[in-house]
C-alpha cells in the first residue's frame, strides 16, 4: 500500500516524517534514506495496531489534496510503499461462481502475466486494488 509522507528538516542533517493519512504516525531518521525506511516501519506498526483495534486501514490521499496544508509547508513529499500482506491474515479457500467469458479473460491475463501465478492470485490482486489495499 502506498502512502504519501512529508519530510521536514531544520538542519539538513536529521529528518522528521509525518504520515498525514494515519493520525499519530510520525517517524524520523538521521538521513533522508533512513527517514524513508523508518517511515515504512512506523506505517506498518500503526496499521497493525489499527487492525488489532478492529478498524479499517485508512486510504491514502493524493499528495495534491495534502500539499497545501500549512502543517506541511516547506516539506518534501515522498511515497512509501508498505507491504501489508502479512497483515491480511492467512489465505482461505472459497468457491466463486463467475460467467464463462470472465473466466476466459482472467485465464488469458494469468497466462500472459506470471506474477499472478493462478486465478486465485489474479482475483486476490484485483480485490486488493479495488479495496485500496495495494
Amino acid at each position: 500500500m502506498k502512502y504519501p509522507i512529508v519530510l521536514h528538516t531544520d538542519n539538513g542533517v536529521s529528518y522528521g516524517v509525518t504520515v498525514p493519512d494515519i493520525p499519530g504516525c510520525f517517524s524520523a531518521g538521521d538521513t533522508f534514506d533512513e527517514a524513508l525506511e523508518m517511515a515504512e516501519e512506523a506505517i506498518f506498526s500503526h496499521l497493525e495496531l489499527i487492525l488489532e483495534d478492529g478498524e479499517d486501514i485508512p486510504l491514502a490521499s493524493p499528495i495534491a489534496e495534502l500539499k497545501d496544508n500549512p502543517d506541511y509547508r516547506d516539506g518534501v513529499w515522498a511515497i512509501v510503499n508498505v507491504d501489508i500482506t502479512p497483515l491480511l491474515g492467512k489465505s482461505e479457500k472459497i468457491n466463486v461462481t463467475l460467467p464463462h467469458l470472465l473466466i476466459t479473460k482472467i485465464d488469458k491475463v494469468v497466462a500472459a502475466n506470471p506474477k499472478y501465478k493462478s486465478r486465485s492470485g489474479f482475483l486476490a490482486e484485483a480485490s486488493k486494488r479495488v479495496l485500496n489495499l495495494s
